[in-house]
């Protein structure tokens, strides 16, 4: 009798929680679409991803096609973004250079974000030896600067974009860790859960039905600023030399061709000089925006 009042007490407080749930979602989202800038993020980012994944398809040029005698000159009708130095199609270049820097983002993040929730929710949820050894491996990944850290793994490792993928994504964890595991050590002591606990629910079920998305609004604001510094990480690493190699577009490689013309041919830097600040910035201000709209302490007023 016991177990069945313990079970009803935590269908109707769970009942409830997502009753409240429901509300602060509605709340924040009309937060959310009341927050100008972050609205205009939003549009500037879907301009952009749909012109980067769907523009090829209209624009069916090659970015390796070479025509010599048509090197740096500028716009015309059949090249309306102008040529580089090696006469390829600056536009052909700028659609598949942002479709491999936005792909090396989102799935940069995705790994990291998926790492760090692993890590982070098994440290607070589990503790004891096993929430010590993860923290302290997450306190000294921290202590390692990430951007040099990316520069001598892939030195040693290779550059393929797989591997530029899971290097960033490795050297960016170690902050959705932390936000997990302070989001996992509140909810942990909340009464739902201890009644989860003790009507025999087992620990990994609690832990995934229960807990863990209450994270997610921290984990969704967590993603978007690690897509924003995993676009410029990749962009600084294939103006080094050490990202996305040739022929393969990206913004970061044809930032670094672009240097030994920056004076006779400008554009050849501008154009994805501008596409990455105009990404980066976006994201960042979008996920201020959803910080705001998710902050749960908004969500009672």
């Amino acid at each position: 009798m016991t177990e069945e009042m313990a079970a009803t007490d935590l269908t109707m407080r769970y009942v409830g929680e997502e009753s409240k749930g429901k509300t602060g979602r509605k709340r924040g989202a009309a937060r959310l679409f009341g927050n100008r800038l972050a609205v205009a993020s939003l549009c500037v980012l879907v301009f952009i991803h749909v012109a980067a994944f769907a523009g090829p398809l209209a624009w069916r040029v090659s970015p390796e096609t070479m025509d010599p005698g048509a090197a740096l000159s500028g716009w015309s009708a059949s090249h309306p973004l102008g040529v580089d130095d090696l006469g390829r199609d600056e536009l052909s270049r700028m659609l598949h250079g942002g479709r491999v820097t936005l792909a090396v983002g989102f799935f940069s993040m995705a790994f990291s974000v998926i790492l760090g929730v692993v890590i982070g929710a098994s440290a607070a949820f589990f503790g004891g030896a096993v929430g010590i050894v993860l923290m302290r491996l997450t306190d000294a990944m921290m202590a390692i600067p990430n951007f040099f850290f990316v520069l001598v793994a892939l030195t040693v490792l290779g550059k393929s974009p797989v591997m530029v993928v899971l290097v960033i994504a490795v050297s960016s964890w170690m902050q959705v860790a932390r936000v997990v595991y302070g989001e996992t050590l509140k909810w942990k002591e909340y009464e739902f859960i201890e009644a989860s606990v003790a009507v025999g629910a087992k620990p990994l079920h609690t832990l995934f039905k229960h807990v863990l998305p209450q994270t997610f609004p921290s984990v969704i604001v967590s993603a978007t600023l690690g897509i924003a510094w995993a676009i410029l990480t990749e962009s600084a690493i294939s103006y080094l030399g050490l990202g996305i190699q040739p022929p393969t577009p990206s913004w970061g490689n044809m930032l670094q061709n672009a240097q030994q013309y920056v004076w006779t041919a400008p554009i050849l830097a501008v154009l994805p000089g501008l596409g990455i600040t105009s990404v980066v910035l976006a994201y960042n201000f979008l996920g201020d925006g959803l910080r705001d709209a998710l902050d749960p302490r908004l969500q009672r007023r």
